[in-house]
């Protein structure tokens, strides 16, 4: 009887501290995070570039399309709204992906607000990377502007999330993601 409750307590003082710090926000394999995804290219603006998000056989998120720089253009993105997630206490963002070397933004939007919260990260070309982002790095931004007076970023009000790939970095772009997380 005694190995029994050692064995329950050492169970329950290693598996619930763990699944407790993360949520996940995107995750395929877990079905989270696969429908309703927004396109949102500069084609808004007179621009061409093209994207699209799909699902792989391997049960990852594809983020993939071309940046053209023709008419002014320059971003292409995807967003999808998460509703209302409780990220109190949120210390970063986790993000499992393989890319193409370029640069990247995770953005954040809340609820009626005009801005982004924008974190840049860099893919590795062909390689599986963990990337963290920090709350704390996230800035508002809008049309490519980032704005210095603005309301800090409130955790508890975002509602969507979006992938984002701008920069003069003209051409073809695969990012490929497994999950993303907001771990405390």
């Amino acid at each position: 009887m005694k190995k029994l409750i050692l064995l329950l307590f050492v169970s329950l003082l290693f598996e619930i501290p763990m699944s407790s710090q993360d949520l996940d926000l995107i995750n395929p394999s877990k079905d989270i995070g696969t429908k309703n995804w927004t396109i949102v290219n500069d084609d808004v603006m007179g621009g061409i570039s093209k994207s699209k998000v799909l699902i792989n056989d391997k049960k990852n998120l594809i983020f993939e399309g071309y940046l053209s720089l023709e008419n002014n253009g320059g971003f292409a993105s995807s967003r999808i709204d998460i509703g209302k997630k409780n990220l109190n206490g949120i210390k970063f963002f986790e993000l499992k992906l393989k890319g193409d070397g370029n640069n990247y933004k995770l953005r954040l939007r809340q609820k009626n607000m005009r801005a982004y919260y924008s974190c840049d990260f860099k893919s590795q070309k062909n390689e599986w990377i963990i990337v963290k982002l920090s709350v704390e790095d996230f800035r508002p931004t809008w049309r490519g502007y980032t704005y210095s007076n603005y309301p800090d970023l409130n955790l508890d009000k975002i509602n969507s999330l979006s992938l984002h790939i701008s920069d003069k970095q003209e051409g073809r772009f695969n990012l490929e993601v497994e999950y993303i997380k907001a771990v405390k």
